[in-house]
């Protein structure tokens, strides 16, 4: 859990642009057919971006599954392969760890199949011809800023 003072204090731009990249990837799922479960699941393990529950598959194969999303959102030029490479050995057993304990406080869901999915949102001066895309409340009119849905990589780590 986080203290009293850090849930008070201001967000910084990057956090406020992580919370709309956040709200792009729901309206994505929800476009999918997805239930949006929970939003920033925080445990004292951790936070989970998304948690959402949806199907895959086809046919008789088809089921339904509970997905553990994190989202990250990257600004143009960013180091990281637009979040891709911050989801390290130590990001996946925290998120791990923050699911399992998402399960046991919510025993309905826990029969359910699990996977983690990773979302990248990138950041633009323009907007994007393709793909959904959003753009950023509260910025000079003379420099809007556009998120678009990058990637979605289900399964993204066991």
């Amino acid at each position: 859990m986080t203290s009293t003072s850090e849930q008070n204090s201001p967000l910084t731009p990057a956090q406020v642009l992580g919370l709309h990249g956040e709200h792009l990837v729901s309206q994505w799922l929800m476009q999918k057919k997805c239930q949006i479960v929970h939003q920033r699941w925080h445990s004292r393990f951790g936070e989970i971006d998304l948690i959402a529950r949806g199907h895959s598959g086809e046919g008789a194969l088809r089921k339904e599954i509970l997905a553990f999303v994190e989202v990250k959102t990257r600004s143009e030029g960013n180091w990281d392969a637009d979040g891709l490479l911050s989801i390290t050995r130590a990001k996946q057993k925290k998120m791990r760890t923050t699911a399992r304990y998402f399960l046991v406080r919510h025993p309905r869901l826990s029969e359910m199949p699990c996977r983690f999915d990773v979302a990248l949102v990138s950041c633009h001066r323009t907007r994007p011809l393709q793909g959904l895309s959003l753009q950023v409340p509260g910025q000079p009119p003379d420099r809007p800023k556009y998120l678009m849905l990058q990637s979605y990589i289900r399964d993204a780590f066991c």
